[in-house]
């Protein structure tokens, strides 16, 4: 799969390097406070990282003050396995180089189904940030090396935490967790209730 640059303008629809941010205090403590799995492992709040000077300069300037969690999602990954979106920017942190894979909302079908054609893939380099836009799908980062990936996750406070009520008709269907909706691969060892409607093949940034 071919990995552009962030700085590529392929990826100004998807989102944008945050530049206005000091994230050194944050870098660090992903490094030093956080661990690596040998899969994926994504917390959505971590006190050790919130607490850093970095933490209190994305809320203050990034979100306008509002509450945020700041968490991380480490490990060693090359694969899609799934896209989902929020209902907010979303802002990545690379702590080590990542690829993120990333589509358009607005590119997902009547029925919720989205062709994996579609997405693109761009090296976010170790110490630089991205806003990843609402309407832009994800996932999980990919690592280009055997030491794999560092990268912070900024979201609004209570993201990605259990959900309250049952969510069945219509996009309804995608929830997963609060402000989350998931379109899961038949290849992407998701829960098996989540809703399988991403078509083709799920993509590897090794191939």
């Amino acid at each position: 799969m071919e990995i552009k640059k962030i700085t590529d303008p392929a990826f100004r629809k998807y989102g944008r390097l945050v530049t206005n941010v000091d994230f050194t205090s944050l870098i660090e403590a992903l490094k030093t406070k956080t661990p690596m799995p040998e899969g994926v492992g994504y917390e959505p709040s971590v006190p050790a990282l919130e607490a850093t000077a970095t933490a209190k300069q994305l809320q203050t300037i990034s979100w306008g003050e509002l509450p945020i969690e700041v968490g991380y999602c480490n490990g060693h990954n090359t694969k899609l396995n799934a896209v989902e979106y929020h209902r907010n920017s979303e802002i990545n942190v690379a702590a080590t180089d990542a690829v993120l894979i990333v589509g358009m909302q607005q590119d997902i079908n009547d029925d919720f189904t989205y062709d994996t054609s579609k997405m693109e893939a761009f090296l976010l380099p170790a110490g630089q940030a991205a806003e990843i836009y609402g309407t832009t799908l994800h996932y999980a980062p990919c690592s280009l090396s055997p030491e794999g990936f560092r990268v912070g996750i900024v979201l609004p406070k209570g993201t990605n935490y259990p959900l309250d009520e049952s969510h069945k008709p219509g996009e309804d269907k995608l929830i997963t967790a609060k402000n989350k909706w998931l379109i899961a691969h038949k290849d992407g060892g998701q829960d098996p209730n989540a809703f399988v409607g991403l078509i083709g093949e799920n993509l590897d940034i090794a191939k």
